[in-house]
C-alpha cells in the first residue's frame, strides 16, 4: 500500500507541474469564451480578458469601440468593453505589441449560461415538437463545452462557438422562444453533465460555509485511490468508456474547477440551472438543498465583477422516484405525507430569498416512472417568459398562482393567491391536489371550489381543519391554473405560513 501511494504522490506531483505550476504569459490569449461566431452581451458592458507578454498595452476593439488596458506583472489583464445595442456580425480585434487576434463574425445579444445535469444535457431528437423547430431556427449560437474535470480550478477550458442551437431540449426550446419574444441573437453557453450533483458544481472555498461540504471534500481528498482512478480516465486518450464517465461526473468540485470556472466572467444576462436529481437521495439530502443552494447562487455570482446575473432555476417536475420502486398502490405518488421530490422543490423554492431568481414552475410536467421526461417544450416556453421580462419580476404573465395567505374558519380554509386573475382549471373540473389536516396530523383529500382568485377548502373527515398541502407529493396531478394558463406553485402551510383565523377576525 506504500508504495502505491508514493506512485501515486509522484504522478500529481509531476502532473501539477506539467499543468497546474504558475507561469508568466509569453503571447497573447483570450479566456476560452472569445472566439470567432460567439455572441456577447448586449445593453451591459462586455467583460474581456486573458494573457499578453507581463506590463504590455492591449487594445481591443469591437466595431468602432475600443477600449485598453495594461497587461499586469504576470501578463494578466481584463477589460470592460462600452455597452452595446443588439446587432452584427462585427469585427473583434485584439492587439498586444506585434501580435494580433481577430475575429470577423460577432454578433450583440442575449447570453446565457445553461448548466446542470442530465434533464439540462437531455437532446431533443426524440422529441418531435421540439425537433420540428430546426427549421425555423434564426440567429442562435451556441458554445459548446468539452466536458473534463480537475482537481484544480482552470483559467482555460476546451469548447467552440457553433453556428447552430444548442443540443439540449431545454436550451434550445428556451433559446428559440426567447428569440422568437426578443428578435435579436442569442448565445447559448451550454455545460451540463448528467447525474453531477451541485457539490461538483461547487468551488472549495465553500467548505467554509457548508460544513456537509467540508466533510465531502476532506474524504475525497482522502480517498488516494479515487483520486488516482481519475487521474488515469482524465489522462488515457480516446472516448471515456460509460462506467468511467459516470464515476468522474459524480464527484465533487471537480467539475466546477474545470468546465465552469473558466467561463463565468463572461458578460452574459444570466444562468439556466436545471439541477436537483442527484440531491434528491433522502429527505435530510432533499432539505440540505435547501440551505446549499441559495449559498451556492450568490458564490457563483461572486465571479462577475458586475451586476449579479439572473438565475432561472428549473423546479423539478412530477416522478415516483427511486423511493417507491417496491410501492404497488400508485396513490402513494399523490399522498402529500410520503416522502418524494415534494422536498427537494421546496428547498429549490428556498433560492426565491435572493434577487433576481426565479424558479419554473414544472409540477405540472413530468413522468412518475421516466426520471428524463420528454415534455421540455413547456419548460422552454416559461423560462423564456422569465427571461423575456428580465427575470425580474414575477406576475400573471410569466408565474402562475403563488399562495399568498390562507385563513380559517370553522371548517373552511381559503386560499388567497397572488397572480391569481382568472383562477380556473384547465379541464373544467374541480381544483386536484389540495389536501387537509389538523392537529393529528392525518391528511385528507380537500373538496375545492374556486371563488374568484382564491380556493375554499374542506374536508367531512375534518371539523376543524388547520393546514393546507398543495401538489406537495412525487407526481400530483394538477389541474388549477390562471388566465395565462400556467399552473399553480406547490405550497404547504404546516411549516412556515402564520395561518389567519377568520373567527376572530370578522
Amino acid at each position: 500500500m506504500k508504495s502505491k501511494i508514493i506512485k501515486y504522490l509522484s504522478f500529481t506531483m509531476v502532473l501539477s507541474v506539467m499543468c497546474f505550476s504558475k507561469t508568466f504569459a509569453t503571447t497573447l490569449r483570450l479566456g476560452s469564451p472569445f472566439q470567432e461566431h460567439m455572441v456577447l452581451q448586449c445593453d451591459m458592458p462586455i467583460a474581456v480578458w486573458g494573457e499578453a507578454v507581463p506590463n504590455t498595452l492591449v487594445v481591443i476593439s469591437l466595431g468602432e469601440d475600443k477600449a485598453s488596458v495594461t497587461s499586469d506583472s504576470e501578463g494578466l489583464w481584463r477589460v470592460y468593453l462600452p455597452t452595446r445595442k443588439p446587432g452584427g456580425p462585427y469585427a473583434f480585434s485584439v492587439n498586444s505589441g506585434v501580435e494580433n487576434i481577430i475575429f470577423k463574425d460577432v454578433l450583440i445579444g442575449e447570453v446565457w449560461i445553461c448548466t446542470g445535469q442530465s434533464n439540462m444535457a437531455m437532446g431533443y431528437n426524440g422529441i418531435p415538437e421540439i425537433k420540428q423547430l430546426d427549421t425555423l431556427i434564426s440567429k442562435i449560437r451556441t458554445f459548446k463545452v468539452d466536458k473534463t474535470v480537475s482537481f484544480t480550478e482552470q483559467d482555460y477550458l476546451k469548447g467552440n462557438w457553433v453556428l447552430q442551437q444548442p443540443n439540449s431540449a431545454v436550451a434550445f426550446s428556451f433559446a428559440y422562444f426567447l428569440q422568437k419574444s426578443k428578435n435579436v441573437p442569442i448565445g447559448i453557453i451550454l455545460t451540463a453533465w448528467g447525474s453531477s450533483s451541485i457539490e461538483g458544481w461547487m468551488p472549495r472555498d465553500m467548505t467554509e460555509t457548508l460544513p456537509h461540504f467540508k466533510n465531502i471534500m476532506n474524504d475525497f481528498d482522502n480517498d488516494i485511490e479515487k483520486k488516482s482512478r481519475i487521474d488515469s480516465i482524465i489522462v488515457t486518450p480516446g472516448k471515456r468508456i460509460v462506467k468511467d464517465d459516470i464515476f468522474i461526473r459524480t464527484q465533487p468540485n471537480i467539475i466546477y474547477n474545470a468546465i465552469l470556472k473558466p467561463i463565468l466572467p463572461y458578460s452574459c444576462r444570466g444562468i439556466v440551472w436545471y439541477q436537483g436529481e442527484a440531491n434528491a437521495k433522502n429527505v435530510d439530502a432533499m432539505l440540505q438543498y435547501g440551505i446549499t443552494l441559495p449559498l451556492w447562487i450568490e458564490r457563483i455570482r461572486s465571479e462577475w465583477e458586475q451586476d449579479s446575473p439572473y438565475l432561472l432555476g428549473v423546479m423539478l417536475p412530477g416522478y415516483g422516484g427511486t423511493l417507491y420502486k417496491k410501492v404497488q398502490d400508485t396513490t402513494i405518488f399523490e399522498r402529500p405525507d410520503a416522502n418524494s421530490w415534494a422536498w427537494i422543490r421546496e428547498s429549490q423554492l428556498k433560492a426565491l430569498e435572493l434577487p433576481n431568481v426565479s424558479i419554473v414552475n414544472t409540477i405540472d410536467l413530468g413522468d412518475v416512472k421516466n426520471i428524463h421526461p420528454k415534455d421540455k417544450l413547456p419548460i422552454g416556453k416559461r423560462l423564456a417568459l422569465y427571461a423575456s421580462s428580465d427575470g425580474k419580476n414575477s406576475n400573471s404573465s410569466v408565474d402562475g398562482p403563488i399562495l399568498k395567505k390562507v385563513s380559517v374558519k370553522s371548517n373552511i380554509i381559503t386560499v388567497f393567491f397572488n397572480n391569481g386573475k382568472g383562477l380556473k382549471t384547465r379541464d373544467g373540473k374541480t381544483p386536484k391536489a389540495f389536501w387537509l389536516t389538523d392537529r393529528s396530523g392525518e391528511w385528507y383529500p380537500a373538496k375545492a371550489i374556486i371563488k374568484g382568485e382564491t380556493v375554499e377548502l374542506s374536508s367531512e373527515k375534518l371539523s376543524k381543519p388547520l393546514y393546507v398541502r398543495y401538489a406537495f407529493s412525487a407526481k400530483p396531478y394538477v389541474n388549477l391554473v390562471n388566465t395565462a394558463d400556467l399552473p399553480a406553485r406547490p405550497f404547504r402551510t404546516d411549516n412556515f405560513l402564520p395561518i389567519v383565523n377568520a373567527d376572530n377576525n370578522n
